[in-house]
Protein backbone atom coordinates (compact mmCIF):
# COMPACT_ATOMS: atom_id res chain seq x y z
CA UNK A 1 0.00 0.00 0.00
CA UNK A 2 3.11 2.40 0.37
CA UNK A 3 4.54 1.69 -2.55
CA UNK A 4 1.24 2.93 -4.58
CA UNK A 5 1.14 6.15 -2.33
CA UNK A 6 4.61 6.65 -2.92
CA UNK A 7 3.55 6.40 -7.03
CA UNK A 8 0.64 8.55 -6.24
CA UNK A 9 3.04 11.49 -4.56
CA UNK A 10 5.32 11.06 -7.69
CA UNK A 11 2.58 11.60 -9.96
CA UNK A 12 1.04 14.19 -8.30
CA UNK A 13 4.69 16.36 -8.61
CA UNK A 14 4.67 16.35 -12.29
CA UNK A 15 3.27 19.43 -13.26
CA UNK A 16 0.20 19.09 -15.82
CA UNK A 17 -0.81 15.79 -14.62
CA UNK A 18 -4.57 15.95 -15.11
CA UNK A 19 -3.83 17.22 -19.19
CA UNK A 20 -1.76 14.29 -19.85
CA UNK A 21 -3.93 11.96 -17.76
CA UNK A 22 -6.86 13.38 -20.16
CA UNK A 23 -5.51 13.18 -22.89
CA UNK A 24 -4.02 9.51 -22.58
CA UNK A 25 -7.67 8.84 -21.06
CA UNK A 26 -8.83 10.46 -24.42
CA UNK A 27 -6.79 8.36 -26.56
CA UNK A 28 -7.41 5.10 -25.25
CA UNK A 29 -11.47 5.51 -25.86
CA UNK A 30 -10.83 6.84 -29.02
CA UNK A 31 -8.60 3.64 -29.78
CA UNK A 32 -11.57 1.60 -28.25
CA UNK A 33 -14.26 3.00 -30.21
CA UNK A 34 -12.53 2.85 -33.78
CA UNK A 35 -11.54 -0.59 -33.23
CA UNK A 36 -14.68 -1.89 -31.82
CA UNK A 37 -17.95 0.44 -33.27
CA UNK A 38 -16.71 1.83 -36.96
CA UNK A 39 -18.07 -0.28 -39.99
CA UNK A 40 -15.90 -3.04 -41.11
CA UNK A 41 -14.25 -2.41 -44.45
CA UNK A 42 -16.17 -4.17 -47.03
CA UNK A 43 -14.42 -5.66 -49.79
CA UNK A 44 -17.23 -5.44 -52.10
CA UNK A 45 -16.89 -2.58 -55.19
CA UNK A 46 -18.94 -0.46 -56.04
CA UNK A 47 -21.60 -2.07 -58.67
CA UNK A 48 -21.59 1.15 -61.01
CA UNK A 49 -18.36 1.23 -62.06
CA UNK A 50 -17.29 -0.05 -65.03
CA UNK A 51 -14.31 -1.21 -63.40
CA UNK A 52 -15.81 -4.01 -61.64
CA UNK A 53 -16.42 -5.76 -64.72
CA UNK A 54 -13.47 -7.78 -66.62
CA UNK A 55 -15.46 -8.05 -69.73
CA UNK A 56 -19.29 -6.97 -71.73
CA UNK A 57 -19.85 -10.46 -70.70
CA UNK A 58 -19.33 -10.22 -67.29
CA UNK A 59 -21.68 -7.18 -67.56
CA UNK A 60 -24.55 -9.19 -68.90
CA UNK A 61 -24.18 -11.84 -66.16
CA UNK A 62 -24.68 -9.19 -63.50
CA UNK A 63 -27.20 -7.47 -65.39
CA UNK A 64 -29.00 -10.67 -66.05
CA UNK A 65 -28.39 -11.93 -62.29
CA UNK A 66 -29.79 -8.21 -61.02
CA UNK A 67 -33.08 -8.47 -63.58
CA UNK A 68 -33.86 -12.78 -62.17
CA UNK A 69 -34.06 -11.13 -58.50
CA UNK A 70 -35.94 -8.42 -59.10
CA UNK A 71 -38.52 -10.01 -61.82
CA UNK A 72 -38.78 -13.04 -59.71
CA UNK A 73 -39.99 -10.74 -56.81
CA UNK A 74 -43.37 -9.54 -58.87
CA UNK A 75 -46.27 -10.92 -56.97
CA UNK A 76 -47.60 -13.80 -59.65
CA UNK A 77 -43.72 -14.29 -61.41
CA UNK A 78 -42.62 -17.38 -60.35
CA UNK A 79 -39.20 -18.43 -61.85
CA UNK A 80 -37.75 -16.46 -63.68
CA UNK A 81 -34.56 -16.15 -66.13
CA UNK A 82 -33.68 -13.28 -68.77
CA UNK A 83 -31.43 -13.53 -71.39
CA UNK A 84 -29.37 -9.95 -72.52
CA UNK A 85 -27.84 -9.09 -75.29
CA UNK A 86 -26.07 -5.79 -76.34
CA UNK A 87 -25.11 -3.85 -79.18
CA UNK A 88 -21.81 -3.36 -78.27
CA UNK A 89 -18.78 -3.42 -75.56
CA UNK A 90 -17.63 -1.01 -73.21
CA UNK A 91 -16.70 2.17 -74.96
CA UNK A 92 -14.33 4.41 -73.97
CA UNK A 93 -12.80 7.92 -74.82
CA UNK A 94 -8.71 8.21 -74.20
CA UNK A 95 -6.59 11.33 -73.38
CA UNK A 96 -4.68 12.88 -76.31
CA UNK A 97 -2.10 14.67 -76.97
CA UNK A 98 -2.45 16.69 -80.69
CA UNK A 99 0.63 17.98 -82.24
CA UNK A 100 0.17 20.45 -84.93
CA UNK A 101 2.66 21.36 -87.13
CA UNK A 102 2.72 24.04 -90.56
CA UNK A 103 5.02 23.77 -93.40
CA UNK A 104 7.50 26.72 -94.12
CA UNK A 105 4.88 28.25 -96.21
CA UNK A 106 2.47 28.41 -94.07
CA UNK A 107 -0.04 26.68 -95.88
CA UNK A 108 -0.16 23.00 -95.09
CA UNK A 109 -1.20 22.01 -91.42
CA UNK A 110 -0.52 18.33 -90.42
CA UNK A 111 -1.95 17.09 -87.23
CA UNK A 112 -1.29 13.85 -85.34
CA UNK A 113 -3.24 12.87 -82.64
CA UNK A 114 -1.55 10.16 -80.10
CA UNK A 115 -2.98 8.18 -76.91
CA UNK A 116 -1.48 9.19 -73.63
CA UNK A 117 -0.39 6.49 -72.05
CA UNK A 118 0.95 5.34 -68.69
CA UNK A 119 2.90 2.56 -67.72
CA UNK A 120 1.75 1.35 -71.07
CA UNK A 121 -2.15 1.31 -70.30
CA UNK A 122 -4.14 4.51 -71.64
CA UNK A 123 -5.39 7.53 -69.76
CA UNK A 124 -9.41 6.70 -69.92
CA UNK A 125 -11.28 10.10 -69.78
CA UNK A 126 -14.73 8.86 -70.01
CA UNK A 127 -16.04 5.42 -70.28
CA UNK A 128 -19.54 3.85 -71.67
CA UNK A 129 -21.54 1.27 -70.50
CA UNK A 130 -22.96 -1.32 -73.49
CA UNK A 131 -25.99 -0.29 -74.49
CA UNK A 132 -28.60 -3.20 -74.16
CA UNK A 133 -30.12 -4.19 -77.83
CA UNK A 134 -32.45 -6.47 -76.58
CA UNK A 135 -34.00 -8.54 -73.40
CA UNK A 136 -35.79 -11.75 -73.30
CA UNK A 137 -37.78 -12.83 -69.76
CA UNK A 138 -38.86 -16.16 -69.39
CA UNK A 139 -41.37 -16.63 -66.55
CA UNK A 140 -44.02 -19.25 -65.34
CA UNK A 141 -46.27 -16.36 -64.03
CA UNK A 142 -46.05 -14.25 -67.74
CA UNK A 143 -49.48 -16.11 -68.50
CA UNK A 144 -50.71 -13.54 -66.50
CA UNK A 145 -51.21 -10.00 -68.61
CA UNK A 146 -50.99 -7.82 -65.31
CA UNK A 147 -47.56 -9.90 -64.36
CA UNK A 148 -46.29 -9.74 -67.90
CA UNK A 149 -47.12 -5.88 -67.84
CA UNK A 150 -45.38 -5.37 -64.33
CA UNK A 151 -42.53 -7.03 -65.95
CA UNK A 152 -42.78 -5.12 -68.69
CA UNK A 153 -42.55 -1.61 -66.86
CA UNK A 154 -40.00 -2.65 -64.40
CA UNK A 155 -37.30 -4.09 -67.32
CA UNK A 156 -38.45 -0.56 -69.64
CA UNK A 157 -37.55 1.66 -66.51
CA UNK A 158 -34.32 -0.19 -65.48
CA UNK A 159 -32.47 -0.25 -68.58
CA UNK A 160 -34.38 2.28 -70.43
CA UNK A 161 -35.30 0.30 -73.06
CA UNK A 162 -38.68 0.86 -75.74
CA UNK A 163 -41.20 -2.21 -75.42
CA UNK A 164 -40.56 -3.96 -78.48
CA UNK A 165 -37.07 -4.71 -77.71
CA UNK A 166 -38.11 -6.94 -74.65
CA UNK A 167 -39.55 -10.75 -75.29
CA UNK A 168 -41.43 -11.67 -72.32
CA UNK A 169 -42.48 -15.60 -72.36
CA UNK A 170 -44.30 -17.88 -70.64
Amino acid sequence: MSKLKEIFEKLKKIKHIQIILAVVVALVVCVIYFSFFSSPKSDKKEENSTTNFSSAEAYVGWLENKLDNVLSKISGAGKVSTIVTLESGFTYDYAKELETRTSTGGDVVITSETIILVNGEPVVVKEWFPVVKGVVIVSSGAGDFSVKMKMLEAVQTVLEIEADDIKILS
